[in-house]
């Protein structure tokens, strides 16, 4: 490898057109990100350096943990579907960790001024305001990774980022999806894939019968209270959502690009399943949600999303991510 970058730059070129990708879920792979200008910060783990330009890259996709905040995990699926799809020397892997220490529920070990984002309620997976600085939530932490990729003087070349979770990482997207402010600033498309996410965030009153799936007024409004609050429904948001009115939610979740991964066999209540009532409006299996909810905004809002039911998956981030049929949605040709 040394030998490689010399002769490279012994022509003059510049070395980080040519860097090789850092492969390991380890330390030597993982950056610091300021949020806001610091000195709040967040790690990612990633196979290129965000501040080294680099020519060769083409593609960027962000993979967003599930409830355990094991970034390492999910980075080293990214890895694994990047290889399988012969995209680990052109696309730049994301993984970024959302660190949570609430002393009870989360109890991750946090650097000096690493963000401590809120573990339950509003959580990080729903745009929730961190413990430690009142002025972040976490979709600030996802607009500064879109930011940073999209600088032309860094990544000249790309031309797709794909901003993916699976399970709690699923519900970050979705919502996410739906409210963040940058989409449409950036210059390079950007595509959202949810995968497996125990909720969704409705934009009315209606939801799913439970015995035909038909979308309907939901009729236990009296016992379930609060069904239609945020993050199930568009009522009482806060935080980075409280900022955006009920129609520009609506606009643009129909307006962007999204495809849904469903496990064929994500059908019983295991790993975090939420049971709660508000869900529970929505379905009673992770793959019956899923199948409701883009049914419900592609016929009543007319959205174009896509919904692709990944064969002989269950709730597994490793199986859904490397699974052939999804590879060419976590790559896009260029």
């Amino acid at each position: 490898m040394l030998r490689k970058l010399l002769f490279i730059a012994s022509l003059g070129l510049p070395v980080s057109a040519f860097a090789e990708p850092c492969l390991t879920a380890t330390s030597v792979c993982t950056e610091w990100v300021k949020l806001r200008n610091g000195p709040s910060r967040s790690l990612i783990y990633r196979t290129y350096a965000l501040e080294e330009k680099n020519e060769g890259i083409t593609r960027a996709l962000i993979v967003v943990h599930g409830a355990g905040r094991d970034a390492d995990n999910y980075f080293r699926s990214g890895l694994a579907a990047a290889f399988l799809a012969g995209a680990l020397e052109d696309t730049i892997v994301i993984s970024p960790r959302f660190a949570s220490n609430s002393g009870s529920g989360c109890r991750d070990s946090l650097a000096q001024n690493e963000v401590n984002w809120p573990c339950n309620g509003d959580s990080w997976r729903s745009g929730g305001t961190a413990m430690n600085d009142e002025k972040l939530g976490s979709f600030d932490f996802a607009d500064e990774l879109l930011r940073k990729l999209a600088r032309k003087e860094v990544f000249p070349n790309l031309k797709a980022i794909v901003v993916s979770g699976h399970s709690a990482g699923g519900q970050f997207v979705t919502r996410y999806e739906m409210a963040n402010q940058v989409h449409d600033k950036l210059g390079i498309p950007v595509t959202y894939v949810v995968a497996n996410p125990s909720s969704y965030a409705y934009l009315d009153s209606e939801r799913p019968n439970l015995e035909t799936m038909e979308l309907l007024p939901f009729g236990d409004a009296g016992n379930c209270t609060t069904y239609d609050n945020w993050p199930y429904g568009l009522r009482r948001r806060t935080g980075y959502t409280a900022k955006i009115s009920d129609d520009q939610l609506k606009q643009q979740l129909v307006a962007r690009p999204v495809v849904y991964l469903l496990g064929e066999l994500d059908t019983l209540p295991l790993a975090g399943f939420d049971s709660s009532c508000p869900a529970m409006a929505q379905g009673t299996s992770r793959l019956t949600r899923g199948q409701a909810f883009a049914s419900y905004v592609n016929k009543k809002y007319n959205a174009q999303h896509k919904v692709s039911v990944v064969p002989l998956c269950g709730h597994n981030a490793r199986c859904i991510f490397t699974a052939e049929p999804v590879l060419p949605i976590l790559f896009p040709k260029q």
